[in-house]
């Protein structure tokens, strides 16, 4: 009997995946290390396989077509079983996977944090790949986890979904950032606070506020929301030289607050901590590879938190009066 051919290779189920992700063709390549012509080539073989072009041209760039996104959703579960069959079910040595780790995290959580947990990941497993998503308000986070496109969400949610398993990596007081010359910089009061004018991020979910407006919202009040940014990373330079506030998480604005001239103030309010966690579907819930990477966030964070710490502590001291 003869062996039959296969048409349709892991490769090519990767390349699908992706494509239909990216929506590119360049970035696709760059997202999986190929030349672009490798991956025009492999787009022209899905096509002719699957009967269907997968991507069509729209006004602003490339669509996938109905049948590229069931497909994907196909894809991905057969990846995730070539995946876990590669990996075994009983081990997972970092030091020889070739796995690809997919994280999805706003930028609120402080460069720090991500360089720590690179690090580690680089010197443990030297061979695997880590992508990094970032996340916005119309991207499905919870069924990327259902489907394995991502394999951790990085959330600070008031209220995180009750179906997926969560892990506190940190919890931070809110504090609020400002210019170093502004005259409210030593403490603003509630009502310089509500008169203030803000600068907010873009929310990163539809539906769920984030801590300051949720207690805000409870308190029936509002703040002055001035200037609306798309990325949390932005809203510190915006603060040079305007009477702009920004309300963080400390441990995002003690990092920009030692490299840029900006003050940071306690809240006038009692803002309930925030609370940054890891999230993950039941389906790699076992998995030694998923269990070996939200290790390796959970000890990055706690470097965070211990680095945080020691500096509040070393400041106190230096403010502390002479005995």
């Amino acid at each position: 009997m003869s062996r039959p051919a296969d048409p349709v290779d892991s490769y090519l189920l990767r390349v699908l995946v992706t494509l239909v992700s990216e929506r590119n063709v360049s970035r696709t390549a760059i997202r999986l290390n190929q030349s672009q012509p490798a991956i025009s080539s492999a787009l022209k073989r899905l096509r002719e396989i699957f009967g269907d072009p997968l991507l069509v041209r729209e006004k602003r760039g490339m669509a996938p077509t109905d049948r590229a996104l069931v497909l994907r959703d196909q894809a991905r579960r057969a990846l995730g079983e070539i995946d876990a069959m590669l990996t075994g079910a009983e081990q997972f040595d970092p030091a020889c996977s070739q796995q690809t780790f997919r994280l999805g995290s706003p930028d609120f959580m402080v460069a720090s944090f991500l360089a720590g947990a690179v690090g580690r990941f680089c010197r443990e497993a030297p061979r695997a790949r880590l992508v990094v998503q970032p996340l916005g308000a119309v991207f499905d986070y919870e069924h990327a986890l259902a489907t394995g496109e991502l394999d951790v969400v990085i959330g600070n949610w008031p209220q995180p979904p009750p179906h997926l398993h969560l892990s506190v990596l940190l919890e931070d007081e809110v504090v609020c950032l400002m210019s170093r010359n502004d005259p409210r910089a030593h403490g603003l009061t509630r009502e310089q606070y509500l008169a203030a004018r803000h600068v907010v991020p873009l929310p990163y979910s539809q539906s769920q506020r984030g801590v300051v407006d949720t207690y805000l919202a409870n308190h029936r009040m509002i703040r002055d929301a001035r200037v609306v940014v798309p990325y949390f990373e932005l809203a510190p330079h915006l603060l040079l030289n305007t009477d702009l506030v920004f309300t963080t998480g400390r441990h995002f604005a003690e990092h920009f607050a030692r490299t840029l001239p900006l003050a940071i103030s306690s809240a006038p309010f009692d803002f309930p901590r925030m609370r940054f966690y890891q999230l993950w579907h039941e389906r790699s819930h076992h998995a030694p590879a998923h269990r070996w990477f939200r290790k390796l966030l959970s000890d990055a964070a706690g470097r965070v938190t211990q680095s945080l710490s020691d500096q509040l502590v070393s400041l106190a001291t230096e403010v502390a009066p002479n005995e």
